[in-house]
């Protein structure tokens, strides 16, 4: 989300009465990339770009197929086989070794749907996962439908722009398994008329959304690297209490008797950090009184266990389910000490926890890094 709104910074702040623009996205990823299906680069002609595609590797020869887009006015899809033994090919020996397919989508400022538009309505809109439809591909005569268009699904109603019932039919089911994974992916259709379709189903969630309950001088370090991830900040806490540099980082502070009207969804993160065993036993009732799938707890694991053992005395029963939830002692395993490093400790245990992945060590992985289609 993060390199959405950079490039939608930069779309916005661009001179357009003389400035081309154009939208490279990679909608196919085969094997190892260093980005995967989704990553995006706003390109202009006078060759400023923001965003990435790659590791580096791509971004040259995106520029130059970018401006191409932008001179031809046209979409093109173009293919990097980084896997190839041919010296020429770009990014061979720069650590790619996969196929990818980044589509180079000259946009139209006069178009209300252009992507970057849609991409503006879906960060502005509230909390939720949007899916876009971004059609890379199409082999015969679609009377409304373009390489290059995207559609934003709101639900089925959104698919009436395809003329074929039997593909809008597969392309919902498409939907459907692809917000049940969270994951990605391009599909492709050949209708029983002979035309075909290719289709990158994108699946975009909202950015992390951290709630840090206190205001002690550890909340700073984690605060500014909570907003170099892009992520949503809310700090609970007594305003008058809280140091500005904090207040100026954070999106909003919300004082502790206003709590239950923070939103929480599948993607927050809450860290009780007042420093205070009382509070942070009063706190952690009303975080788990939340959906949010992470909470984490500052201290020591005897302090956490006896604040449930004393909950359990009070009739207040944490479930199973409430401690699969439950991060105490908060972070992963690598040793720190300062409140620099705790701070990226529990940052890097909130990713993988959302992430459903463990934190261990990627050499120690078996399966690949990231999902392959």
């Amino acid at each position: 989300m993060k390199e959405i709104k950079a490039i939608i910074k930069a779309y916005e702040e661009a001179d357009k009465t003389t400035t081309g623009l154009a939208l490279a996205t990679v909608v196919r990823v085969e094997g190892s990339s260093y980005r995967r299906t989704g990553a995006r680069m706003l390109v202009m002609d006078n060759g400023v770009w923001v965003g990435g595609i790659s590791g580096g590797c791509l971004e040259g020869d995106a520029l130059k197929r970018s401006r191409a887009a932008i001179q031809n006015a046209k979409p093109t899809l173009i293919t990097y086989d980084t896997t190839d033994d041919d010296p020429y090919q770009i990014g061979v020996g720069l650590g790619c070794n996969g196929v990818i397919d980044v589509l180079f989508t000259p946009l139209d400022l006069n178009d209300p749907d252009n992507p970057v538009e849609i991409l503006k309505r879906c960060v502005s809109s509230s909390r939720e996962t949007h899916v876009l439809l971004t059609v890379t591909g199409i082999t015969g005569a679609w009377a409304n439908i373009k390489p290059g268009q995207v559609i934003k699904y709101t639900g089925n109603k959104s698919l009436d722009i395809l003329d074929d019932v039997s593909l809008r039919d597969h392309l919902s089911q498409a939907i459907v398994d692809q917000v049940a994974t969270g994951h990605s992916a391009p599909h492709h259709f050949e209708l029983n008329d002979g035309r075909k379709i290719e289709i990158f189903v994108e699946i975009l969630p909202p950015e992390i959304s951290v709630i840090l309950i206190g205001h002690q001088y550890d909340v700073y370090p984690l605060s500014r690297l909570i907003k170099e991830m892009g992520w949503h900040l809310t700090i609970v806490a007594e305003l008058p209490k809280v140091n500005q540099q904090i207040v100026a980082i954070g999106d909003e502070v919300v004082a502790p008797a206003d709590f239950a009207s923070i939103f929480t969804d599948n993607y927050t993160a809450i860290v009780l950090m007042a420093h205070d065993y009382k509070t942070d036993k009063r706190n952690l009732t009303k975080a788990l009184a939340t959906n949010a799938p992470y909470i984490g707890m500052l201290g020591p694991r005897s302090r956490s266990e006896r604040i449930w053992s004393e909950l359990e005395t009070e009739g207040i029963v944490i479930t199973p389910a409430d401690m699969d939830r439950i991060h105490a002692p908060v972070g992963l395993d690598i040793g720190a000490v300062t409140p620099e490093e705790i701070a990226l400790s529990l940052m890097a245990e909130v990713k993988a926890s959302l992430a459903g992945r463990d934190g261990t060590y990627l050499r120690l992985r078996q399966e690949t890094i990231h999902q392959r289609h």
